[in-house]
């Protein structure tokens, strides 16, 4: 670590942590996709990045994070590629060859897992692919240890010239703990290139070389694990309770609720590879072995593995026990250890929440108000309603994942980044007589992954409507930057790239945009599109270009400029419910005679209530200024 001053205790989120540790480590480079539960990782770095002399990016996908970041480390200066699980398939093939070649300098993975989906399409364990691709794991036995092993991290890939993965969790990336941080000397982060293609140039002859080199870094690897400072035995009982990463924290918290005695801790942040010696002395004298670990049985069935080759042959449980499904909770980890230890559960009876004689109303989750993206859905449906259309929708991961609620319903498939695209070229083979794929993306997603589906629906004549919903932000995740934006994290201007061009350039012929705040106009628009589709048998894409209200409304309050308001006249109301049903907007609220109600405190100014309302009910309070105009895109 370099020259620090005075240091000082302040409190962080752990993927805060983490990029402090970062620092301290001596980072030179950061790359990623926003993505929770791993975005506040890179947005510190880079509130940090001009203080400390690094480069830091949200690149357009995970895959070219990882490679920009893996060509640092080859470039001999120390890097960091952060996303969540999911986003680690989308770097598969660069991550399984990092492996191989190793790298010049440390490079560090962070792996962001969901357990219990919190904001994910599936609860993928990543600790498998470093069991896959033989990139050794880490991760925190609580918050507490977040920074303190991402330094760790750094100094075991730069000592082996290996990638690492740090494994965090939701819990362990958004919970707060204090941390000692200290400044540290800016330094020079220019790499030397040293040309070295009988290394880092995977034709089979050079790759064949490398699994065998790559192997033999691996055993070096385990044996350093039987050292690494996260990993300790605590207790001398006859019983061993093996603890990985986040499940350490979990586990002691639980046993504080036991009268238990006689139990020996193995307590693993870097198990991927096992710590065979640290393991056997473990294993001395003990008759029984629990493995609580969060999600699948991992360490289990290593531990499994290694004993019976070795000859221990006592019993080893874990997902017997401990919940394959969901975040680890201390009432779930009680219950395992009571049922494994055959002891009362002290929890059994245990109120966790009180009934209160009270009723909470429904709040199903829903688009905020203002969202152009409901204007969209509002008047695709109607669209395709116009054009004959027998539309088989197909969405994406976004804000308007959404859409698959009612009252809109408009989301028939929706599987990954780029999903939208690659199912619409599927199924614009197979359907029948005015039936059309409608892929709904969202303009991160297009340059995230949508571009290559676009390309192979044109070449391959694979008729469907694209709908990209540009709101000119990653709005998902917090409104990060991307290509389509215009300008950097810290409001510099970038260049921009427009969807158009991208589509157009890719062969597209037929292309609309339309505004979302004007539905009669979109209507249209997106009726003759599909139209088109019918009967060229073609590709249509049509933009949807308005920025995320929520966005735009902060920066109006920020810069003290009055936001629009509607309101509804009661006389002309007819109670049809439209805007709050089939339009469902979350400002607009019937009364008890069914009328609507617009909530002043809600209600963003957009105007659509305007185009939805077949009454002419609502008017104008205050109205769209110059100022708050010109902030719109």
């Amino acid at each position: 670590m370099d020259t620090e001053t005075v240091r000082s205790v302040v409190m962080l989120l752990g993927n805060e942590a983490i990029a402090y540790g970062a620092v301290e480590a001596g980072l030179g480079f950061a790359a990623a996709y926003p993505g929770t539960p791993s975005t506040e990782i890179i947005e510190t770095l880079f509130k940090l990045a001009d203080k400390y002399g690094f480069y830091v990016e949200w690149s357009v996908n995970e895959k070219v994070a990882f490679e920009a970041a893996y060509g640092v480390a080859i470039g001999g200066i120390k890097s960091l590629v952060a996303m969540k699980h999911v986003g680690l398939n989308v770097a598969m093939d660069p991550f399984t060859s990092s492996a191989y070649t190793g790298v010049e300098e440390s490079f560090v993975i962070v792996s962001a897992d969901d357990p219990s989906m919190w904001s994910s399409q599936n609860e993928q364990d990543n600790r498998w692919l470093g069991v896959r691709s033989y990139v050794p794991v880490v991760e925190a036995g609580s918050p507490l240890e977040l920074k303190d092993l991402t330094i760790e991290a750094f100094r075991l890939s730069g000592r082996f010239g290996h990638p690492v993965i740090l494994r965090t969790t939701t819990r362990l990336s958004h919970s707060r703990a204090p941390f000692e941080v200290g400044e540290v000397e800016p330094r020079s982060h220019r790499g030397r290139i040293v040309k070295k293609p009988d290394k880092y140039s995977m034709v089979p002859a050079v790759a064949r070389r490398l699994r065998r080199e790559m192997l033999e870094r691996w055993e070096a690897i385990k044996e350093y694990m039987n050292s690494f400072k996260f990993n300790w035995l605590e207790g001398d009982g006859s019983i061993l309770v093996i603890a990985a990463g986040a499940a350490y924290g979990i586990l002691k918290d639980s046993l504080s609720f036991l009268d238990v005695d006689g139990l020996r801790i193995l307590k693993l942040s870097g198990y991927i590879p096992m710590p065979e010696r640290l393991l056997e002395k473990a294993f001395d004298g003990v008759d029984r072995v629990l493995v609580v670990e969060e999600l699948e049985p991992i360490v289990e069935t290593m531990v499994k593995s290694w004993a019976y080759d070795k000859g221990f042959r006592i019993p080893i449980d874990g997902k017997r026990y401990i919940p394959l499904v969901g975040e680890l909770t201390i009432d779930r980890v009680v219950d395992g250890l009571s049922r494994f230890l055959d002891i009362p559960n002290p929890l059994s009876n245990y109120v966790i929440r009180e009934e209160l004689d009270v009723s909470l109303p429904n709040r199903p989750p829903n688009l905020c108000p203002g969202c152009p993206h409901r204007g969209t859905f509002f008047a695709l449906r109607k669209a395709l309603a116009r054009a004959g259309v027998k539309p088989i929708y197909n969405g994406d991961i976004g804000c308007y994942s959404l859409g698959l609620l009612p009252p809109f319903r408009m989301q028939d498939t929706l599987v990954d980044m780029g999903s939208s695209v690659g199912f619409a070229n599927g199924f614009s083979h197979i359907l029948g007589d005015r039936e059309i794929p409608v892929a709904i993306i969202g303009d991160s997603t297009f340059f995230h992954s949508g571009v290559p589906g676009l390309i192979n629906a044109v070449y391959n004549r694979a008729p469907m409507l694209l709908v990209v919903l540009d709101n000119r932000v990653t709005a998902m995740t917090g409104a990060q930057p991307h290509p389509g934006t215009g300008f950097y994290q810290d409001g510099r201007e970038a260049p921009y790239i427009d969807i158009e061009s991208v589509a157009r350039g890719v062969g597209v012929e037929y292309i609309v945009k339309f505004d979302p705040f004007n539905i009669e106009d979109s209507i249209e628009k997106l009726s003759r599109a599909a139209r088109y589709v019918l009967e060229e048998g073609k590709v249509a894409v049509a933009i949807a270009l308005r920025a995320c209200t929520l966005y735009i409304v902060g920066s109006a309050r920020r810069s003290n400029i009055d936001v629009p308001l509607y309101a509804v006249d009661m006389d002309r109301c007819t109670a049809c419910g439209i805007c709050y049903n089939a339009f469902s907007c979350p400002a607009i609220l019937p009364l008890d005679d069914k009328r609507a109600y617009i909530d002043p405190s809600l209600c963003v100014g957009c105007g659509e209530c305007v185009y939805v309302c077949p009454h002419n009910a609502f008017y104008v309070v205050r109205g769209w200024t110059d100022d708050f105009r010109r902030l719109w895109w």
